[in-house]
């Protein structure tokens, strides 16, 4: 058995993707899924169309004949984190529609808990911030919501679940309702420390305990799914960025990687030590290998790529994603242009829910080549933030590694490596998130011994080396974080 089979649920599509034993792929499949904004700063996606396109993508993925089915080995689920499903689990209808990690709608309840000084005891627990951007609020939202809810989940009617969590539960016919260490660490109710849903925190938030799956490390049986006659074992589940940060050979303290796709992420390895962060770093589990845990530092950006689509879908002022990169190349600056795109409020350093994106600097001589540009700069200025809070707690990095969508742009890939003043390495492969899932289902089956026979499948496609003078550099800079300044609604929370 040389094949893996990695489905790869995002925010913006789902995919399935089937590797070979050297992690390179052999054939994908993808469909493009929804988002629903029915209110200002509410994000939702219907949870049967995650569950519909993976099937779909999945199914036709095997019928491709692109291997032998009965030479995959298993399969590995990677996932969107933080966006939270209810369902029924006699019936597996959902209860609600998904709320996804980029929804605000509890931003007020975070702010009332943190009123109330629960921030520092979540905080010490967890390793997050509390934010709306974590499951438990939406969580609470739903049970307190939704007519009957509650009611249900009290008769241990009710199961949640981030989407990993949702598929596997269908995949396996309501056998396997299960989690990875991962997804768990993201929900505000799981302990880093003693790895366990924490009694307090589901006492805080009023969460029945019976709703929550059981946790596994990232390299574990969590059951099978039969299609036609193949049965196949799901061998591996991890988080979208935890999946990335495994298939980018970030094995040892220190190594750095970010993945720029509907938001960015950029997450450190900081080895078997929680590293609580004095700048609004996150604190999280890397990943879980039998006794072997991993934790990192990591900086979320709300919106990437997500401010490309904007530029398409909203503004129409680019007809797709691949002529960011032309006109970019063809300004030789900004014009003092600075595009914000707090879309669904900042993340890391800052955490405003309430922020909403600005344009500033526009003059009579700006035109749409400029706000394009702006968008783009704003994806390197906000890495550079996360860069400098890492920095500022202790991290020595000496090059980043990237990947996601928008790693396919090399004038923003150079633009990174200019305002970081450190070299960019973009990886060979450019499904890295479904890659890590198959290396966790590739461990669990015997494919791979260890993270050593892992790291030497690392490739790197290109590197980018700073050019810009330091003047320069901090000439941009300022201009960004005056405009971030005109942007925030409120000091950052402790």
């Amino acid at each position: 058995m040389n094949y893996l089979l990695s489905l790869d649920q995002g925010t913006s599509s789902s995919r399935a993707i089937i590797f070979d034993k050297q992690g390179n792929m052999v054939e994908k499949i993808c469909q493009e899924i929804q988002l629903f904004f029915p209110k200002p700063g509410w994000v939702e996606q219907n949870p049967l169309q995650l569950l519909e396109t993976t099937k779909y993508c999945m199914e036709k993925i095997l019928n491709s004949r692109a291997v032998n089915v009965y030479d995959i080995a298993a399969v590995g689920v990677t996932n969107q984190r933080e966006t939270t499903i209810v369902w029924d689990k006699n019936t597996g209808t959902p209860l609600y529609n998904a709320i996804v990690w980029q929804d605000r709608r509890t931003a007020k309840d975070c702010e009332k808990l943190n009123q109330q000084g629960y921030g520092r005891m979540i905080r010490e627990k967890t390793g997050l911030l509390l934010d709306p951007y974590f499951c438990a609020t939406k969580l609470k939202w739903i049970l307190d919501t939704i007519p009957g809810a509650r009611s249900l989940a009290e008769k241990g009617d009710l199961l949640f679940g981030t989407v990993d969590c949702y598929l596997l539960w269908n995949l396996t016919d309501g056998k396997s309702h299960f989690t990875d260490i991962s997804n768990a660490s993201r929900t505000l109710l799981f302990n880093i420390h003693n790895k366990k849903w924490d009694k307090e925190l589901l006492t805080l938030f009023n969460i029945p305990r019976e709703m929550l799956p059981e946790v596994k490390n990232n390299n574990a049986h969590f059951g099978e799914v039969k299609v036609g006659n193949v049965v196949l074992p799901i061998l591996g589940m991890a988080g979208d960025q935890h999946a990335a940060t495994f298939a980018q050979a970030c094995y040892d303290p220190g190594m750095l990687k970010c993945t720029y796709g509907t938001g960015a992420f950029m997450l450190l390895n900081t080895g078997n030590r929680i590293v609580k962060s004095q700048n609004k770093l996150l604190s999280t589990i890397a990943y879980g290998l039998k006794d072997n845990i991993c934790y990192a530092l990591e900086g979320s950006i709300f919106t990437a790529g997500a401010a490309v689509i904007w530029l398409r879908d909203k503004l129409k002022i680019i007809e797709n994603a691949n002529e960011t990169e032309i006109i970019c190349q063809q300004l030789q600056d900004n014009g003092g242009v600075y595009c914000v795109p707090a879309f669904a409020g900042l993340g890391a350093p800052y955490w405003d829910p309430h922020a909403r994106g600005t344009l500033v600097g526009l003059t009579g001589n700006s035109d749409r080549y400029h706000i394009v540009r702006a968008v783009l700069e704003s994806v390197a200025y906000q890495t550079k933030d996360l860069l400098d809070a890492m920095v500022a707690d202790g991290a020595e990095v000496s090059r980043l590694r990237v990947d996601g969508g928008m790693s396919n742009n090399d004038w923003l890939l150079q633009f990174i490596a200019d305002i970081l003043g450190i070299p960019v390495e973009k990886t060979a492969v450019t499904e890295i998130t479904a890659l890590g899932g198959a290396y966790f289902a590739g461990l669990t089956a015997g494919i791979f011994k260890d993270t050593t026979d892992l790291a030497k499948l690392w490739r790197c496609d290109r590197q980018y080396y700073p050019t810009f003078s330091e003047k320069k550099r901090s000439d941009l800079l300022e201009g960004w974080r005056r405009s971030v300044s005109q942007t925030l609604t409120k000091k950052n929370p402790e």
